[in-house]
């Protein structure tokens, strides 16, 4: 074996090489923008140590254990042509503040949140635990699989390892029980609420008593744990009516019933069968709104908040709608149901008085709020259904594609309460979101089918990203499924339609026989766009 040392002014890069020629692509892209393009022409070696300030590598990462972005290391622009040759640093320090950051979990919403921040200027580098594959191998996160998430120590412990400065929490779990919390006693910047704050997600029983003290317009409900009292309040208000587990349920736990025997058979099946178990311990039992669903998304630093561009999802598994709830088939925004009128109107009467409640309280709120709404056919105002403490999945994905600012600087300002006078760029036009799942989902399905073509897919258009939910590696590197929504492929266009024809298109390039898609999502958005031409 032998080695090479490069002098870094503040540090050195010392490689040390052995026959490993096979590895040598996933390795230099350890250097993306560190080395550009990985010019240093790198024959074989195995392992790497270097220090740069505080950060110091003993040894080669795993393989999926790769520095993205700009990394610690650019205040620095290295230039080498030979792997024996000298390299030549230029500095560029900038003077605004840089971050290294932490986002926790593994789904198509982590990765949209990778993707943005790893294009922020003042974000230095990218972990993601646990990740997954795509977001390994698409070069938008360093990803830390044996990261235990559940551990809040280990954690911490990491963070301070890597001068981790924001922590994103990306799902619910690990709100709801209280990393947030342990994050902020140990000092570290966390996007995200606490585990009391999380409530408003974590317990459709706390969302909804908040509204009735604090006048936030909502659907008339009952809430139960008595089965016989349940159904007897169903009998009593009719059909249709929603039923609701109170806890999480993964985003299943919410079922709409046409007739009594539906809506009797989800009481038995949470309260009786505990289907979502400690979840569908309490029913919610609410009134059915007609209208039109609209997701809205507000940043909160616990006493002010801003909005986020609108997004509409498509929450049916089938065309037209139909079918059971999911977590997502697809989304589209801005959402044209949202106008700047009804947003004015939903910041003052929904989501202020949900951050002035939660504050009065005692569990402030710091993080994003995404409320999902029903503009109500017969007012034309909106009325809260749900609380959730996290970005919505998809919609974070067509969100993300269409932010311009700084996102990582974004989120520093919400967790230090510094939103005051923030405002948010966002390119023009349109995004939508095509979610790829596995045949039988929402029900049982398939693991680890092939899927191919995925970087094909991408060249369709320059606005093409696809973003990974449920993707492991086969033995022979192959992506495969592994969850039941699995791929989100998203476009930006012009307007919805450009944007439409771009995202389908791409759909169209992978070849995945396990997976199916709604051929339809955006239909309300360009049913308005034709009816405004006419």
């Amino acid at each position: 074996m032998s080695c090479t040392t490069f002098n870094l002014g503040g540090g050195s890069l010392k490689f040390c090489s052995i026959n490993k020629g096979s590895q040598i692509k996933n390795h230099l892209r350890f250097f993306n923008g560190f080395v550009p393009n990985g010019r240093c022409n790198l024959v074989s070696y195995s392992a790497i140590s270097f220090s740069v300030g505080s950060f110091s590598f003993n040894s080669l990462p795993p393989q999926d254990f790769q520095f993205h972005n700009r990394s610690c290391f650019s205040s620095h622009v290295i230039n080498c042509s030979t792997f024996n040759s000298e390299a030549s640093i230029s500095s560029n320090k900038a003077n605004d503040e840089r971050v290294i950051v932490l986002v926790i979990g593994g789904g198509g919403r982590e990765h949209a949140l990778c993707y943005a921040l790893q294009r922020s200027p003042s974000c230095d580098a990218v972990f993601c635990a646990p990740g997954n594959a795509g977001i390994s191998s698409s070069g938008n996160a360093t990803c830390i699989p044996e990261l235990d998430i559940n551990d809040s120590a280990a954690v911490i412990s990491f963070c301070r390892k890597w001068n981790v400065g924001l922590v994103v929490i990306g799902p619910e779990a690990p709100l709801v029980a209280g990393l947030a919390n342990d994050l902020l006693k140990a000092g570290i910047a966390t996007f995200g609420p606490s585990s009391e704050a999380a409530a408003l997600e974590g317990s459709k029983n706390f969302m909804k008593s908040l509204c009735d003290k604090y006048g936030i317009p909502t659907a008339m409900y009952q809430s139960f744990t008595d089965p016989s009292a349940a159904k007897q309040y169903i009998q009593e208000q009719g059909t249709p009516i929603v039923i609701k587990a109170d806890g999480l349920a993964a985003g299943k736990g919410v079922i709409v019933a046409t007739t009594l025997e539906e809506a009797y058979e989800a009481v038995d099946a949470m309260l009786v069968k505990g289907a979502f178990g400690p979840a569908g311990g309490r029913v919610i039992v609410e009134e059915y709104l007609e209208g039109e669903e609209a997701s809205f998304f507000a940043l909160v630093d616990g006493e002010n908040a801003i909005p986020l561009e609108s997004a509409q999802d498509h929450k049916r598994v089938g065309d037209g709608d139909t079918g059971p709830n999911t977590g997502g088939m697809g989304a589209y925004s801005p959402a044209p149901i949202i106008t700047k009128e009804l947003q004015s109107i939903i910041m003052e009467s929904i989501i202020l008085p949900t951050v002035k409640g939660m504050s009065e309280e005692g569990c402030r709120f710091v993080g994003v709020l995404f409320a999902g709404l029903m503009i109500e056919k017969k007012s034309g105002l909106p009325k809260l259904i749900e609380y959730n403490v996290r970005f919505g999945d998809p919609e974070c994905q067509v969100l993300m594609v269409r932010l311009e600012s700084d996102l990582a600087k974004v989120l520093l300002a919400t967790c230090r309460g510094e939103l005051s006078g923030v405002s948010l760029d966002w390119s023009p036009g349109s995004s939508m979101v095509v979610v790829m799942a596995s045949k039988g989902y929402p029900g049982a399905y398939e693991k680890g089918t092939i899927i191919r073509n995925v970087e094909e897919a991408e060249l369709v258009a320059p606005s093409v990203k696809v973003f990974h939910a449920g993707t492991s590696f086969d033995p022979e590197g192959n992506f495969i499924a592994v969850g039941g929504r699995v791929l989100g492929v998203a476009a930006k266009g012009k307007n919805i339609e450009e944007a439409r024809d771009r995202a389908y298109r791409a759909v169209e390039e992978i070849c995945w026989s396990g997976g199916f898609y709604r051929k339809d999502i955006g239909w309300r958005a360009l049913e308005k766009q034709f009816s405004l031409k006419e």
